[in-house]
């Protein structure tokens, strides 16, 4: 990383310094979260949770209901620091490189997988190789775009024909049961960054054997264990023989799913949930989550944007002024002021403020409210012929703000604007992977790793996984390869930035606001935390004595 010999993680902490956005905290600060009661060891804990939109295979979960248990039960090379999600080695004895396109993996030895096995360097090769390949169809193959061979691998389009040419990438070979390495078809200056992202997880030789078995027992080397897998719940317990340093707590964490997050909340206020990650807006309003749960809520700052999407099957959206005019007459202050009593901020880049290389007022005037003007831009556009739909999912708690959204659209252009409800994320995922939807949808993202491009190539890259609005500019992507390429943090800033600028210039979809994380606990237990991609540190909350 950085042209060094080897790779100097305490570096790659300087380079990924975390901007403090302007999120308060609430209840209790993040050095001592829950309060100091004494708590016991073990014990069992129960918290929120949503429908995930795949089976728990690390390749193929490319969103946060699915993400968030993967990364209590699974571990990779590396692992991002709670604090502010520096880049530590966890399986990875080391990761060099003298040049960010060879890189050599040594693993540390011993350690297990839940069926006992221990994972070796063909675990990472296989599991890479596997979620690669456009055939075996995984959420998360793109990841692997910069390894040499992808090409090779992906498949040509959406019907996958003519077969790809390979199924595995030419740029990893085994050296031995605990070497292996990684060649990249160009430089990669942030590569070892993003191998603590879920897609990079190693799996054990029984997946290969029985993919099948994994869609009720998945098998990871975290410090949890899958127990069950049901529509209601997902049981998780402590891996006895877990060798890495970060063991967990509590003996079973079980992940009650919730489509309605104002249930949660009240489970949780009745002491009959022990921690949501989703505070309702009605509970925003005034602060009154704070009154319910005095000295058991947390306000921080995380990695999350969220953001409105242009269907790319509806016609009428191929008039950029009409995009435009779309942004510029949503009130976001207003919205974050009434509908998220501040602890959402107005969004003014594609960017969040928590990493290095977001640009203050990126966006510009497209992401400033001005109804005279869009006014101007949207009958300029001639206007949205019928009613506009605004998609959101139930299970997010987002229908207050759905309304707000399209309020703010009929006031200021005088468009009809309907919010369309899919019962979770999982359906609303479902149709944007279809192709289904028109009109306009919400976009949520939270960081996979702690870096601006990670806000750019997942989201807005072609063929990328979660491009829901089909975005394609060879000007972008060309950008985002040079930032890929460059010598040094700072120049890669510079490309990146350059890519989100035509991003902006485009707008295939328009940032809204920047997310903090608001969670909430039962009495029953301390030690309540959030890391800096805003999701709660299961594995350390205590139960109280």
């Amino acid at each position: 990383m950085r042209g060094r010999t080897r790779v100097a993680l305490a570096a790659a902490i300087s380079a990924l310094a975390l901007v403090a956005t302007a999120c308060g905290t609430g209840g209790n600060t993040p050095t001592d979260p829950g309060g100091s009661e004494p708590a016991a060891g073990g014990g069992e804990i129960s918290v929120r949770g949503c429908t995930p939109q795949n089976p728990l295979v690390a390749g193929n979960t490319a969103e946060v209901c699915g993400g968030n248990i993967l990364d209590v039960f699974t571990a990779k090379l590396i692992h991002y620091a709670l604090k502010d999600a520096a880049p530590e080695n966890d399986i990875a004895e080391s990761i060099e490189t003298d040049d960010n396109i060879n890189f050599t993996v040594k693993l540390r030895q011993g350690y297990k997988f839940h069926d006992g096995t221990e994972v070796k360097a063909h675990n990472f090769v296989d599991a890479w190789n596997y979620t690669a390949a456009g055939a075996n169809g995984q959420q998360a193959s793109y990841f692997f775009e910069p390894f040499e061979g992808y090409a090779d691998v992906a498949c040509p389009n959406e019907e996958c024909s003519p077969k790809p040419k390979s199924d595995k990438l030419s740029g990893l070979k085994v050296v031995d049961d605990y070497t292996f390495t990684i060649k990249t078809s160009a430089a990669v200056s942030n590569l070892v960054v993003r191998l603590g992202y879920t897609a990079f997880a190693p799996q054990p030789d029984s997946f290969f054997e029985d993919p099948d078995s994994f869609k009720t027992k998945p098998i990871g080397a975290g410090p949890y264990q899958v127990d069950s897998v049901e529509d209601t719940q997902i049981v998780l317990s402590k891996f006895a023989d877990y060798s890495g340093e970060h063991v967990g707590k509590p003996d079973k964490i079980t992940f009650r799913i919730y489509n309605d997050p104002s249930a949660a909340y009240t489970d949780v206020v009745a002491g009959n949930l022990d921690a949501t990650d989703v505070i309702p807006p009605d509970q925003m309003v005034d602060d009154l989550f704070k009154t319910d749960l005095p000295d058991q809520n947390l306000v921080k700052e995380q990695g999350v944007i969220q953001a409105i999407g242009f269907s790319p099957t509806d016609e009428q959206f191929k008039n950029r002024d009409l995009r435009r005019a779309i942004s510029m007459a949503l009130d976001r202050e207003l919205i974050t002021t009434q509908i998220y009593n501040g602890s959402r901020i107005p969004a003014d880049s594609f960017v969040s403020p928590v990493v290095n290389g977001y640009k203050q007022g990126a966006c510009g005037e497209w992401c400033q409210f001005n109804a005279q003007k869009a006014k101007e831009l949207y009958d300029k556009a001639g206007g949205y012929k019928g009613t506009l739909t605004f998609g959101v999912n139930q299970d997010g708690g987002h229908k207050p703000m759905a309304d707000a959204v399209c309020n703010s659209l009929k006031n200021a252009l005088g468009v009809e604007c309907a919010v369309e409800i899919t019962p979770d994320f999982k359906t609303l995922r479902d149709q944007l992977n279809r192709k289904e939807r028109k009109g306009i949808f919400r976009q949520g993202w939270q960081m996979d790793y702690p870096n601006i491009e990670n806000f750019l190539t997942p989201i807005y890259a072609k063929g990328a996984s979660s491009n829901d609005v089909r975005y394609d500019n060879p000007e972008f992507q060309a950008d985002l390869a040079k930032g890929n390429a460059a010598k040094t943090p700072d120049e890669a800033n510079t490309f990146y930035q350059a890519a989100e600028a035509k991003l902006i210039d485009d707008l295939p979809a328009f940032p809204t606001w920047f997310d903090a994380a608001v969670i909430g606990w039962s009495s029953k237990v301390t030690n309540v935390n959030t890391n800096a991609f805003g999701v709660i540190d299961y594995g350390q909350i205590e139960v109280k004595q």
